[in-house]
């Protein structure tokens, strides 16, 4: 019997997937006699990411419709455990960062949560000081970085998964419908603070900080602007 399920959504991440599964695997050894399994949501790709999947052993289900959250409910509902992990095709995980996730959801003490992300040592200035903010407040006020989220499967068929209305910041949304959840179950939050989740900077290579702050900001401050694919293109765009 399966103990959980890592959940990866990608939409042609044929660069990224490769290194993302290898590490994955190595943290999945790490944590035996605890089984898990790897599912891979193939969002509609054009290019290899189904196929590197496969060879990695990964099992693959396919997502029409290219939309982040779409990508995580169908492989949510996919899973076999009653566990999940969602994690980011460019993101690597630790040993020890499953293992805590795992301690977690395994002790039926919490519903699910989330962890400090961290991003290379010369990433620009503004992106630090960001991620130093954020990374204060997650705990607190029961934050989870889309790039990493653990939770109970049945918390997640209870809420309805991620929110399908939107094309960003739906780990938000899915963040404040668990802590609802959790709070009537009197569960608790976890967060791992002693770790940091390491995601590609692509994003900053690709466009400047300012523009990204500016996107981030706006749909901040107009949340209706997020149900339109078009103002979300820099999750979108390969």
């Amino acid at each position: 019997m399966l103990d959980y399920s890592v959940i990866i959504p990608a939409y042609n991440e044929e660069l990224h997937l490769p290194d993302t599964l290898q590490n994955l695997q190595k943290a999945m050894t790490a944590v035996k006699p605890m089984l898990g399994e790897i599912i891979v949501v193939d969002n509609n790709s054009t290019d290899r990411t189904a196929e590197i999947a496969m060879n990695a052993g990964a099992r693959v289900v396919f997502e029409a419709h290219n939309q982040i959250s779409r990508a995580r409910n169908c492989g949510g509902r996919a899973a076999s455990s009653s566990n999940l992990i969602f994690l980011d095709a460019d993101t690597r995980i630790s040993p020890e960062i499953l293992r805590k996730s795992l301690q977690m959801l395994l002790s039926g003490k919490y519903y699910g949560g989330g962890i400090k992300i961290g991003f290379p040592d010369d990433a620009p200035l503004l992106i630090k000081m960001f991620t130093k903010l954020w990374n204060s407040h997650a705990g607190i006020r029961k934050w989870v970085a889309g790039c990493y989220i653990f939770c109970r499967k049945d918390a997640f068929d209870d809420i309805g998964g991620f929110r399908e209305d939107v094309y960003a910041a739906e780990e938000i949304y899915f963040a404040k419908s668990m802590a609802r959840w959790g709070r009537k179950k009197q569960l608790d939050f976890g967060y791992i603070s002693t770790e940091f989740i390491q995601t590609s900077p692509r994003k900053i290579d690709e466009h400047s900080v300012v523009k990204l702050l500016a996107i981030m900001l706006m749909l901040g401050m107009f949340p209706c602007l997020q149900k339109s694919k078009r103002m979300c293109k820099i999750w979108y765009n390969r």
